[in-house]
């Protein structure tokens, strides 16, 4: 009787622990969800279809992905802004989480590689709120494109940062690593970032799990990264807006 009483105390513990140690709010980070807009002054917008294969690895409730086209025809306005944002209401543990498929990871496996830059992370205000993105650069049959991209949970900020692909990727990179072969499962759950994110959302008692928003945003690098970075941090505030009360996601 004994035993099963302390197993029974075991299961609720486990059950309930995350719940409560979990459950911090960032007194300094707003809660609330950034909407992706598609009508922007001076811009055209233009829908683009996201493979089925990805959508169905993305279990997302809303996507959004399509680029921006001046209609300036001043040079660095003609180059495109592009853009993604998904949306995940509830957390299912049998499917892939949301965050898994940073570029990190599903550019590097669609044949585009990473070059070295920094820094590796920017912050950007958008409307009073202080996002932290990661930045790369990737590359591909002459085409470079800077990307910046970040992510909420519960509509918060994250405490750690998205960068949990990045160190596996560059050394598949490296390698040359067929396309076959590229980021194993067993290369990623080996990567101490991997496991840093784990840490540090325990220590700072800001849940893994839960509602999310993963936000991308990246534009050609015709015109040098000075330039790109100021397209991209311009473009930000007139493209993610605060989610209004009552709004559908």
């Amino acid at each position: 009787m004994k035993s099963l009483v302390a197993l029974a105390s075991l299961v609720v513990a486990i059950w309930v622990f995350p719940r409560f140690w979990y459950s911090r709010v960032d007194p300094a980070s707003a809660t609330q969800w950034l909407d992706a807009r598609t009508n922007v002054a001076g811009w055209k917008y233009r829908a683009v279809a996201v493979d089925q294969s990805a959508e169905r690895l993305l279990v997302a409730d809303r996507l959004e992905n399509g680029e921006f086209l001046a209609e300036s025809k001043e040079r660095w306005e003609r180059d495109p802004v592009r853009v993604f944002a998904a949306w995940r209401l509830k957390e299912d543990p049998r499917e892939i989480g949301l965050f898994v498929h940073t570029p990190d990871r599903c550019w590097v496996q669609s044949g585009w590689d990473i070059e070295a830059s920094a820094p590796e992370v920017v912050t950007v205000p958008v409307h009073g709120r202080e996002l932290a993105f990661e930045r790369r650069i990737f590359a591909n049959r002459g085409h470079r494109e800077l990307v910046y991209f970040t992510g909420l949970v519960a509509g918060q900020t994250l405490p750690y940062r998205l960068d949990h692909n990045l160190s596996v990727s560059r050394r598949v990179v490296a390698k040359g690593v067929g396309e076959a072969e590229r980021i194993t499962k067993a290369n990623r759950w080996n990567d101490s970032l991997l496991w840093r994110r784990v840490v540090e959302s325990f220590l700072s008692r800001r849940p893994l799990l839960g509602p999310k928003q993963f936000l991308r945003i990246s534009t050609p690098l015709d015109g040098g990264e000075a330039e790109a970075d100021r397209r991209i941090r311009e473009f930000l505030p007139r493209w993610l807006e605060p989610e209004k009360p009552g709004a559908t996601r």
